[in-house]
C-alpha cells in the first residue's frame, strides 16, 4: 500500500508575471487514460502522469496551449481531446498518445472559459463551459468527428448564493485563522452589479451509475472556503436538481484551504476520485496548488468527498475501497513543537514553520547552507514528513517581448523551464541532538519539488529533524511554510468533547461551539444533512468554535465534534444544528 499527502508532490511550475514570481497549478482535469493517470493544470506548460495517482512526473510541452487556465482533457473513442480557456476561438486538439507530443487541431469553434467535454455511453459527445460572476453554466451537443457544435447552447444551472451557502463569498475575515466570530464578514451580494459578487465557473460532468453529475466551483479561487457543489441529471443536458449534500468537495480550514474547480474520475478499480484546486494566493491571487481526495457516491446516489484532515497523509490499498471508512494513516507530531534555525529573515520566525498554515513561513537571510532544526520534545516512531517550501519575494524574470513566442508566453506571462531548476537539500534525523542519520539526501537531485512528501516504510525512531538546503531555484531564500512530521504518538487520545451548542443565524450561516478539552490539539467539526451523512467537515486547531457558511436554504443539518491529538481521534456525539 502506499500513502500520499496534500498538497499534492508535483513540480510545480513559477509564474513571472505578477512583481514575484510564484508557482502555480490548479484547475486540475484528472483523466486516467489508456492506463496512465494524467492531471493537465493551468499555466503548466506541460502535464503531469502517475502510475498509481501517488507518485507523479512531470511532461513539459510548450507547444500545446498548456500555457493557458483550465485545460480540460478527456477521452472521446480512442482519442485524448484536449481544449483550454481564451477569449478568443478555443482550438481543439486530439491525440492517441500525450507522451508523444503529436497533438491535431481538430476545430476552433467559439471562444469559451472553463471547458469540460464529456461523451456519454452512447457515443455523443457534449461540452460544458463558465466562468462569470453574473452568467450560468452553459451545455451543448458537438459532433463527436468535427468537434463543432450541433446544438444552440442551453443554461443549465446558475449560481444562487442566498440558497446555497458556500456560493455566497462569506468567510471568516481576511484571514481564516483569526478568531471566526469577531472577524466575519457578512457580504451583501447584488449578483451581477456588486464587484464582490461570487463567482460561478469550473464545470465538470461525471456519470455514474446512469446519473449525471455536473459539478461546477464557487464562489472564488483564492478564498478558503472555494468549494465544488453539484447538481444531478436524468441526461447530460439536464434538466439537473441540486444535490442535497452539497458543497461535496469543501476545505475552508487546515494547512491548506480550498478545494474547488476540480474533476472527478474513476480509477482503475472503479474507486472515484477528486482533484481540485488548493489555495495559497500570498505572492499572487493565483498562487495555488492541487489536492487529491478519495470520494464516492452512497446508496443515496449522494456524491461527496472524504476530506477529514485532508492535508494529513492517506493511505490507499489497490483494489476497491469506500472512501467513507479511509481515516488518517498517521497524526501530526511537529504542531507548535520548538524549533531553531540558522538565521531569520525580519519577522519570518521559526514557529512558522510548524502553525499549520500554509499562508505564512519561516524564512533564512541567505539560501544554500542555511538550515532548520526541529525539536519533537520526545523520540517517536516517525513514517513521514512533508517538507513545505515556500516563495519569499523571488525576483520574475524580465522578458523582452521580441524574446518570446506565443508557445511561451500568452499576455506576456512567463512560465519557467522544468529542465533548469532543482530543489536540493538534505534532511537529518537525530534521537538524542548529537548523533546524526541520513533521512534523505537530495543534494543531487534532479526535480524541482516544492511540497516534497517524504515516506519511511518501517518508520524511524527520532525526535529532531535538521534540513539544510544545498540548491533552491533562483537562488531564493530557504524557506518553509510547512515542516510536518507524521507518526505515531506516545500518549492517550482525547478526550470526548462536551456541552454542544448551536445556533442557526440563517438559512446559511451556523455557530457551534463546545468546551475545550484539555489534552485536544484541535478538531474535526463533520457536518451533513443527516446524522449517517457527515460528509463536510471543518478542521480547526485550538479553538472551540466554529462559524458554518456553508449550510443550504430549507436543509436539516446535523454536526459532531471529534477531538484529536497526536495520539489519535476521539469521535464525538452528533447533534442536530438548531
Amino acid at each position: 500500500m502506499k500513502n500520499y499527502c496534500n498538497p499534492i508532490n508535483l513540480s510545480y511550475r513559477f509564474q513571472h508575471h505578477s512583481g514575484f514570481a510564484y508557482r502555480e497549478a490548479a484547475d486540475p482535469t484528472l483523466i486516467f487514460f489508456k492506463g496512465t493517470y494524467y492531471i493537465f493544470a493551468s499555466m503548466s506548460a506541460g502535464f503531469y502522469y502517475s502510475q498509481d495517482l501517488m507518485d507523479w512526473n512531470f511532461h513539459e510541452n510548450r507547444n500545446l496551449e498548456l500555457y493557458r487556465y483550465a485545460p480540460d482533457v478527456r477521452q472521446v473513442g480512442d482519442y485524448l481531446v484536449f481544449c483550454a480557456s481564451a477569449k478568443k476561438n478555443c482550438a481543439f486538439y486530439t491525440t492517441l498518445d500525450p507522451m508523444s507530443d503529436q497533438f491535431e487541431k481538430i476545430s476552433e469553434p467559439f471562444p469559451f472559459w472553463d471547458p469540460a467535454t464529456f461523451q456519454d455511453d452512447d457515443g455523443r459527445v457534449y461540452f460544458y463551459w463558465g466562468c462569470d460572476k453574473d452568467r450560468p453554466i452553459y451545455g451543448i451537443e458537438m459532433d463527436p468527428e468535427t468537434l463543432m457544435p450541433i446544438t444552440e447552447k442551453q443554461e443549465l444551472i446558475s449560481c444562487k448564493p442566498y440558497e446555497h451557502g458556500f456560493e455566497h463569498n462569506n468567510y471568516p475575515g481576511k484571514d481564516e485563522r483569526e478568531p471566526l466570530l469577531q472577524k466575519m464578514i457578512m457580504r451583501l451580494v447584488d449578483m451581477g452589479k456588486d464587484k464582490n459578487a461570487p463567482y460561478f465557473e469550473g464545470p465538470f460532468m461525471t456519470k455514474i451509475n446512469g446519473k449525471y453529475y455536473l459539478q461546477y466551483a464557487a464562489p472564488g479561487t483564492s478564498l478558503p472556503v472555494y468549494a465544488d457543489g453539484v447538481y444531478i441529471g436524468e441526461g447530460p443536458l439536464g434538466p439537473f436538481r441540486y444535490q442535497a449534500h452539497n458543497p461535496f468537495s469543501f476545505r475552508p480550514m487546515g494547512f491548506i484551504t480550498g478545494a474547488g474547480h476540480g474533476s472527478t474520475i474513476e480509477d482503475e478499480y472503479g474507486n472515484l476520485w477528486h482533484a481540485s484546486t488548493m489555495r495559497v494566493s500570498v505572492n499572487a491571487m493565483f498562487e495555488r496548488r492541487v489536492g487529491l481526495f478519495p470520494a464516492g457516491v452512497d446508496e443515496d446516489g449522494i456524491l461527496y468527498c472524504n476530506q477529514n484532515f485532508a492535508d494529513y497523509p492517506y493511505e490507499i490499498a489497490k483494489g476497491k475501497f469506500d472512501a467513507r471508512t479511509l481515516t488518517p494513516k498517521w497524526m501530526l507530531l511537529s504542531y507548535k513543537k520548538p524549533a531553531a534555525a540558522s538565521s531569520c529573515l525580519n519577522e519570518h520566525g521559526v514557529q512558522l514553520a510548524v502553525n499549520e498554515n500554509i499562508r505564512d513561513w519561516w524564512c533564512a537571510k541567505g539560501s544554500a547552507g542555511e538550515w532548520y532544526q526541529l525539536d519533537l520534545q520526545d523520540v517517536y516512531k516517525v513514517f513521514a514528513i512533508q517538507v513545505n517550501f515556500a516563495e519569499e519575494r523571488v525576483p520574475q524574470l524580465k522578458k523582452k517581448k521580441s524574446e518570446c513566442s506565443d508557445t511561451i508566453l500568452t499576455n506576456y506571462r512567463y512560465i519557467d523551464s522544468s529542465k533548469d531548476l532543482k530543489t536540493r537539500y538534505l534532511m537529518e534525523g537525530s534521537v538524542d541532538g548529537k548523533e546524526w542519520f541520513v533521512l534523505e539526501d537530495k543534494t543531487q537531485a534532479e526535480t524541482d519539488l516544492s511540497h516534497d512528501y517524504v515516506r519511511f516504510a518501517n518508520g524511524t525512531e527520532l525526535r529532531y529533524v535538521k534540513i539544510t538546503a544545498h540548491e533552491l531555484p533562483y537562488g531564493e531564500k530557504f524557506a518553509l511554510s510547512g515542516l510536518r512530521v507524521f507518526g505515531e504518538g506516545n500518549g492517550q487520545r482525547p478526550s470526548q468533547a462536551e456541552n454542544i451548542t448551536t445556533q442557526r443565524e440563517n438559512d446559511r450561516v451556523g455557530i457551534v461551539r463546545w468546551d475545550k478539552v484539555e489534552n485536544a490539539m484541535g478538531y474535526n467539526v463533520r457536518f451533513g444533512i443527516s446524522p449517517e451523512k457527515l460528509y463536510g467537515s471543518y478542521q480547526v486547531y485550538e479553538q472551540n468554535e466554529v462559524l458554518i457558511t456553508a449550510l443550504n436554504k430549507d436543509w436539516d443539518c446535523y454536526v459532531c465534534i471529534d477531538s484529536f491529538n497526536e495520539n489519535g481521534i476521539t469521535e464525538g456525539v452528533v447533534t442536530r444544528l438548531i
